[in-house]
């Protein structure tokens, strides 16, 4: 297994094939534990979720019918938001992952369900649990890396489009469920295969268009309806409630997969992988977030990134459980289990997010001294032909490591 990311220190390096394989069945001990104890605790826990969810719902659609009142509006708006992101986070990604399929409840069924979100729930399925999940942070194999928008590792090759990248992800962030359904249908790919004539996608951008007919009939024309001469607020409230969790929701989704330290991978790791080296991409290409049982419950326990990618079917409520099993694996075999509160993950998903909008090293050999002429060099990198841009990548690339030297 290749790590995509130059380091001067692989941190698989010092692990033997054996080493692997006795993670991999370490973890594969800890699932089974799992599997032998589900039961009426976890599908107590499920169903408790799902009846908080729709108490705060119907609550705070019936504050807004008479959202005119500023207080009921910030109450409702509030509490509509809690409720979008429990559906979303907690409630929708964990059972369409299957994770309480064994309750045998066709109500609480990965092939029932189907969630608040823009994205039917057969096609994020497809994206999600059969691709993300397979080839996780498998550069070029696994789209979630940036959705597909964003460059994320340094050795994709800088063009100056990628300077548009704060600015690109900040709106992708705001109408994130948009984002992910147009992910799902493969839309860029399409579009620039010239296939959107194919009858197979036509079919699900067909089905695509009625999920999002029917969110938009549901919160900016039927619920304002119902409240009558406040039909503008609450039309408001719901596009606020919306925003508010397409950008938790990103915040979460980047606080997994996209720190700074997270792993990534060449295409050519994965030929002939086995379970344990499986598992170990897991490990490597994911974060936690450190935080209360109710910020866990708010993230959908997706703050357990790590025991979500290694476990995506168990239940959600487990992985508080086995974490400390699983950090103690990392601690024995001298891997880092990367985890740190939600400020800091969400910090440092942006500044590699603006880091990686740059050419390599232009950010790190930049300080108030030298900015005028960093910036000059950035001009020449934008405006210049490929042959410049090489040319002055390989003139930063060389600055860092004396700098680096120098530090060191």
């Amino acid at each position: 297994m290749t790590v995509l990311q130059k380091k001067a220190d692989n941190p698989i390096e010092h692990l033997t094939p054996e080493d692997i394989e006795l993670i991999g069945k370490e973890l594969d001990d800890i699932r089974q534990s799992v599997i032998d104890t589900r039961g009426e605790n976890d599908a107590r826990y499920i169903r408790k979720v799902i009846d908080v969810h729709r108490k705060i719902e119907l609550g705070s659609r019936a504050v807004l019918l008479a959202s005119g009142f500023p207080p009921a509006w910030v109450v409702g708006t509030i509490g509509l938001s809690v409720a979008k992101i429990l559906e979303n986070m907690e409630i929708g990604h964990n059972i369409l992952h299957g994770q309480w399929d064994w309750m045998r409840d066709p109500k609480i069924h990965s092939t029932t369900w189907e969630w608040d979100m823009a994205s039917p729930a057969d096609q994020w399925k497809h994206s999600h649990n059969e691709l993300h999940h397979t080839y996780t942070n498998v550069i070029g194999k696994d789209n979630d890396l940036g959705y597909g928008i964003m460059r994320v590792d340094e050795d994709q090759p800088w063009q100056p489009f990628h300077l548009g990248q704060p600015i690109w992800s900040f709106i992708n962030a705001c109408f994130f469920e948009y984002g992910i359904a147009a992910y799902d249908l493969e839309l860029g790919a399409v579009v620039a295969k010239k296939q959107t004539k194919d009858p197979e996608f036509r079919a699900r951008a067909k089905a695509v268009l009625r999920k999002i007919g029917k969110q938009v009939a549901k919160d900016y024309v039927a619920h304002p309806l119902l409240s009558g001469p406040n039909f503008l607020p609450t039309l408001a409230a719901n596009f606020t409630a919306n925003l508010v969790r397409n950008l938790w929701s990103n915040s979460v989704i980047l606080c997994g997969h996209f720190p700074e330290g997270v792993e990534t991978f060449e295409k050519k790791s994965i030929d002939g992988e086995t379970r344990g080296e499986w598992y170990l991409r897991q490990m490597l290409g994911s974060a936690n977030i450190s935080g209360s049982q109710a910020m866990h419950i708010m993230t959908g326990n997706l703050s357990h990134q790590i025991e979500h990618h290694l476990f995506p079917d168990l239940p959600s409520n487990r992985y508080a459980e086995i974490a400390p099993r699983i950090r103690d694996l990392f601690d024995r075999y001298g891997l880092n289990y990367h985890t740190a509160p939600l400020p800091q993950q969400v910090g440092s998903a942006w500044h590699k997010i603006i880091r990686l909008s740059l050419p390599n090293g232009w950010l790190e050999l930049t300080n108030r001294r030298n900015l005028l002429s960093q910036l000059a060099v950035l001009y020449k990198m934008t405006t210049g032909s490929p042959k410049v841009r090489r040319t002055l990548q390989r003139k930063l690339t060389a600055g860092v490591r004396l700098t680096r030297a120098a530090a060191a």
